[in-house]
């Protein structure tokens, strides 16, 4: 078998294809989850300083 003969059969075959796609797809999927919790996360953080800052203002104030 020479060389180019086997690199069209390197070219044509697709078996691996489809899961090289899916493992594409699936790291989209995670780059957009992580991107939605850390902003998730930065609003749950924003919060609890609020709270924080209240708390802290009524214990000043009333001690």
């Amino acid at each position: 078998m020479s060389a180019k003969t086997f690199l069209r059969r390197i070219f044509r075959d697709t078996s691996g294809a489809t899961a090289v796609e899916y493992g594409l797809i699936v790291a989209l999927i995670v780059i957009a989850m992580i991107t939605a919790l850390q902003g998730l996360a930065d609003s749950t953080i924003a919060m609890w300083n609020g709270v924080e800052t209240k708390v802290n203002n009524s214990n000043q104030q009333n001690g």
